[in-house]
């Protein structure tokens, strides 16, 4: 099968340090404003934002010219030449919790013998506001956050002790929309310009001390990391499945107007050895409803506006999408190759998520990775 078939955009630099947006090609970046001067206005950016903000029409256009640009030789450079950096600014940034696997075993994990779903779960995609600056590309490190956690002596300052990731699709808004207005389900695909893998790296302990009754936040705003690549969602048209059956049938606002669940298989390596594979086919709640709760208030959508998923997880085990999961909240350490055993993450660490998606032809389509490495905490 052909790996790698589809379009996907990002920021890179060279010696001279200038940044420029580049279609990925195998091991080859194409400099997307060399080779397409018709669009050298939008492609000049430092950012994908002047392209995401040009609209549905633009980006078909884009694509059909760097795909011709593709079949020639000329304005590649090797990808082990290039920087890769964060390839949009990030307006806002939202997370969801919309897989009713990895809600179902949260809700078992901290609230044994109760109903594991809130009540509101089947009715609203839920999710809170994270903090857009701390966002940042693969490879930057992760260092490990401190905070209040509670203790048998009471709660105490100090280090995370329960350090985890979650694996989760990230959705770029590309065309916004202003306030007092509202998104519907059938405009998803003419504002969203694409997606990207994301880890939303989570401090557990001071999540559980801060969360009730505003919800996350030290716990989650220290850091999440991003993949550099992100892939039109017109690229992903033969993934598109039907999502999860709904019961009950959610509000009117709510409702399907497409199949936008998306069959994409995850990866997650610790330290090199696979953990887990999180099926994105089942995440209850889609991004088009994702992007239409966000806004059904009549909040505003930003050119650069950032959404993620939430944790993706599956019916079995091995696809559970973090550790909180896997390790069923610590009291089941999983065993790596080298004899070692993690419930939680150690400094040193390092995660690297991976994804494919089907593509058409039977072509596969290659998301990247997004990668981080644990360092320690700043305690000084």
């Amino acid at each position: 099968m052909d790996v790698g078939a589809a379009m996907t955009f990002g920021v890179f630099s060279l010696a001279d340090g200038r940044r420029r947006i580049g279609v990925r090609a195998g091991e080859e970046v194409l400099d997307a404003a060399a080779a397409l001067p018709r669009f050298a206005d939008l492609l000049s950016a430092p950012v994908l934002n002047p392209l995401l903000a040009a609209g549905p029409d633009t980006w078909a256009a884009v694509r059909e010219a760097a795909h011709d640009a593709l079949d020639r030789a000329e304005h590649r450079v090797a990808l082990a030449d290039a920087t890769l950096h964060l390839p949009i600014e990030v307006a806002d940034y939202v997370d969801f919790f919309s897989n009713e696997h990895h809600a179902r075993n949260a809700g078992e994990i901290f609230r044994p013998g109760q109903d594991p779903l809130p009540t509101n779960w089947k009715h609203i995609p839920i999710g809170y506001h994270g903090r857009a600056g701390s966002i940042v590309v693969s490879g930057t490190p992760i260092v490990r956050p401190c905070g209040m956690r509670r203790s048998s002596a009471g709660p105490v300052y100090g280090p995370s002790r329960r350090l985890d990731i979650e694996a989760e699709l990230g959705f770029v808004v590309g065309v916004g929309s202003p306030l007092g207005s509202r998104v519907p389900v059938t405009e998803f695909a003419e504002r969203v310009f694409g997606v990207f893998l994301l880890n939303d790296w989570s401090a557990r302990d001071l999540q559980a001390f801060e969360t009730v009754p505003l919800g996350p936040f030290l716990g989650k705003s220290f850091a999440t990391s991003v993949s550099p690549w992100v892939v039109p969602l017109a690229d992903l048209s033969a993934a598109r499945v039907d999502p999860p059956a709904r019961d009950p049938e959610p509000a009117d606002y709510l409702s399907d107007a497409e199949p936008w669940g998306l069959d994409i298989t995850m990866e997650v390596r610790l330290n090199g050895h696979v953990i887990s594979r999180p099926p994105v086919r089942e995440n209850y709640w889609t991004g088009a409803q994702q992007l239409a709760h966000m806004t059904v208030n009549g909040a505003p959508s930003r050119t650069g506006d950032v959404y993620g998923s939430g944790t993706v997880s599956g019916p079995e085990r091995e696809q559970r999408g973090c550790l909180l999961e896997l390790s069923w909240g610590g009291k089941e350490p999983i065993t790596l190759p080298d004899g070692s055993t993690r419930t939680f993450l150690e400094d040193g660490d390092e995660v690297v998520i991976s994804a494919t998606a089907p593509g058409p032809d039977g072509s596969v389509v290659d998301l990247g990775a997004v990668a981080g490495t644990v360092l320690p905490a700043r305690t000084g």
